[in-house]
C-alpha cells in the first residue's frame, strides 16, 4: 500500500494544537489540588461541635484558593527567576562545551549562520563538546540568548546536508521558544513540590501543636495533601511534561524540514546518531540528556510514558514521508 504523503505545514500545526492542549493539563491540575487542599483544611479547622451542621462557606473557601495559588505563583516566579538568567550556564557547563569562532570554525558558522539568516534568527553562540559520540542541543531564555552545542563526533561523522538538517532541529527548538517552554515548566514541576513539603511541615508543626479534638484530623489532612503534591510533582506532572517534550521534538523536526527544505537530510543524520548517540559528560545529568537531539540515557526499559524523545524510528519515518 501506498503511503500517503505527510503535508509539512499540516505537520507542524497539529503538534503546535497539541502542544496546546498538552500544556492546558498543568493550571487545569494545580487548579483542582489547590482547591482540594483549601476546600479540606478550611472544613476541618473550621469544625467544631456548633459548626458541625452548618454549610460550608465556599466563598471563604475561594478566596483561600486564590491566596495559596498566588503564594504559589510567587514561589515560581522566584523559582523561574534563578534559573532564567543562570540555567544556559549551568547546562553548558555541565556538558563540558567549549565556546567556537569563526576563525577555529568556519564551516559550522557558514551553516548556522545561512540558517538564520534565511529564517531571521539571531547566530547563537557556538559550543563544541569534546566526545566523538553524535548528538547536539540547544539552550538559552529567548532567541537573543541561544546557545548551540555540537558533539566533535557530529561535525565530523555526518556530511553536509545531514548536519545541516541537525542544526536546524536545534534551531528549530530556539525559534519555537522550546527551551522557555521547558524552563517554566520544570519551574512549576518545582513549586508544586516544594508546596507539599510545606503541607507535610505544617502537618507536622500542627502534631505538636494540636488543639481540640480535631486537631488530629487537621494533621491528617495535611498530611496527606502534602504527599499527594508531592507524588504530582514527582510522577504525574513529569507524565504530562514528558508528553510535552516528545510533542515538541516532532515539532523541532518539523520545523528543520521547514528550514532546510530538505526532510530526508535529518532524517538520514538520526539513523547515523541513533548508532553511538552517548555523551560521556552527560552520564547521570538526565535534564541535560533530555535536551539533546536524541536521549542517548533513557533506559529502555521504561514504558514510552516516560520518554522524553519519542522513538527515533518513529521521527525518521514521519520525515521521510514528507
Amino acid at each position: 500500500m501506498t503511503q500517503t504523503p505527510l503535508n509539512l505545514y499540516d505537520e507542524i500545526a497539529r503538534n503546535k494544537r497539541k502542544t496546546v492542549l498538552i500544556l492546558m493539563l498543568f493550571p487545569l491540575v494545580l487548579a483542582g489540588l489547590i482547591y482540594t487542599t483549601v476546600f479540606f483544611v478550611s472544613y476541618f479547622i473550621g469544625l467544631d461541635a456548633e459548626q458541625a451542621t452548618q454549610a460550608i462557606n465556599f466563598q471563604q473557601i475561594n478566596l483561600m484558593s486564590t491566596i495559596a495559588a498566588c503564594i504559589t505563583i510567587v514561589l515560581a516566579i522566584i523559582w523561574a527567576a534563578v534559573a532564567w538568567f543562570t540555567g544556559d550556564h549551568i547546562v553548558l557547563d555541565s556538558a563540558g562545551a567549549k565556546e567556537i569562532s569563526r576563525i577555529t570554525h568556519p564551516e559550522i558558522y557558514v551553516l548556522v549562520e545561512n540558517l538564520t539568516i534565511a529564517t531571521g534568527l539571531p547566530l547563537p553562540r557556538i559550543y563544541i563538546m569534546d566526545d566523538d559520540s553524535l548528538n547536539a542541543f540547544a539552550t538559552g531564555r529567548d532567541p537573543e540568548h541561544a546557545s548551540l552545542a555540537l558533539t566533535r563526533g557530529i561535525i565530523n561523522k555526518l556530511n553536509r546536508a545531514e548536519l545541516e538538517g541537525v542544526i536546524g532541529h536545534e534551531l528549530g527548538h530556539i525559534a519555537n521558544r522550546d527551551i522557555r517552554l521547558t524552563m517554566l515548566v520544570a519551574t512549576y514541576i518545582g513549586a508544586i513540590t516544594l508546596m507539599g513539603q510545606i503541607l507535610i511541615r505544617l502537618a507536622a508543626s500542627s502534631s505538636r501543636n494540636k488543639r481540640g479534638k480535631n486537631g488530629g484530623q487537621i494533621t491528617i489532612i495535611l498530611l496527606i495533601l502534602g504527599f499527594v503534591f508531592m507524588i504530582y510533582g514527582a510522577i504525574f506532572a513529569p507524565l504530562i511534561m514528558f508528553a510535552l517534550s516528545r510533542r515538541r521534538e516532532f515539532q523541532a523536526d518539523a520545523t528543520s524540514a521547514y528550514m532546510t527544505r530538505n526532510p530526508k537530510g535529518l532524517a538520514s543524520a538520526l539513523e547515523k546518531i541513533s548508532q553511538d548517540s552517548r555523551v560521556e559528560a552527560l552520564d547521570g545529568k538526565s535534564m541535560v540528556a533530555a535536551a539533546c537531539i536524541a536521549h542517548a540515557g533513557a533506559p529502555q526499559a521504561l514504558t514510552s510514558l516516560f520518554a522524553t524523545h519519542p522513538p527515533i524510528e518513529e521521527r525518521i519515518a514521519k520525515l521521510r514521508s514528507m
